[in-house]
């Protein structure tokens, strides 16, 4: 029996990975499974609000995907904690189009990647979307449940 899309695909990324490495400031820290990779970001540059810090995305995988997009949410434990910005939410869920009605197949696990790096790197302030606390009291597990409403991709 053939293996699904899903795990065929993130083969060859891992297997990219592996081969080819990651963009700086960006590093896989567990891919033990096929359904869930971690990878921990940085922004570089100077004039970034973020310097120093180091945040966890994490990623699931569906059977559907590339064609779906993946469950992506930066970790909020002991360890890590999501980035203070106008898209991401203190429960770690992320307000971006590239994550919903912008997804495409052609996509990847790095391009997300990049994608939040530079969402963070082109970020002047560090707040909370408006209505955290509500979303955060009533948001589903997962993010993708959510009807997002994108209106700013300035930030």
């Amino acid at each position: 029996m053939a293996a699904p899309l899903s795990s065929r695909r993130l083969m060859k990324e891992l297997n990219d990975i592996q081969a080819k490495g990651t963009p700086e400031g960006i590093v896989l820290l567990s891919a033990d499974s096929m359904e869930e990779w971690v990878f921990l970001i940085s922004v570089l540059g100077e004039e970034t609000i973020y310097r120093g810090e180091t945040f966890a995305l994490r990623l699931k995988f569906g059977p559907r995907y590339p064609i779906e997009v993946p469950e992506v949410t930066f970790l909020a434990n002991e360890q890590y904690q999501p980035p203070l910005h106008p898209h991401v939410y203190s429960n770690g869920h992320i307000c971006a189009s590239i994550l919903g009605n912008e997804w495409s197949p052609v996509l990847n696990a790095v391009a997300i990647c990049i994608t939040m790096q530079s969402m963070l790197a082109s970020n002047k302030k560090k707040v909370r979307p408006e209505g955290n606390d509500r979303y955060v009291r009533t948001a589903p597990t997962n993010p993708k449940l959510t009807r997002w409403h994108y209106d700013d991709d300035t930030v």
